[in-house]
């Protein structure tokens, strides 16, 4: 969920960090840091959160068979 406050901590989205590359941040408080890092000054910041994309539903393949009685 995007919203939810109950989640693991990560500098990719804490409101003291910004991007520097595809896994560094630059963090306010701690400096250089990867996006597995965390530490006690971490505060979730929503917008920086990308959501998981949707799952695409396949469309089943029917038969004129199924349509027959």
């Amino acid at each position: 969920m995007l919203f939810n406050r109950n989640i693991e901590p990560s500098c990719a989205y804490c409101r003291f960090s910004s991007a520097l590359g595809r896994d560094e941040f630059a963090c306010s408080k701690r400096g250089i840091m990867t996006s597995e890092c965390s530490c006690s000054s971490f505060r979730y910041e929503p917008t920086k959160r990308v959501p998981e994309p949707m799952m695409v539903m396949r469309k089943p393949v029917l038969t004129e068979e199924e349509f027959t009685l």
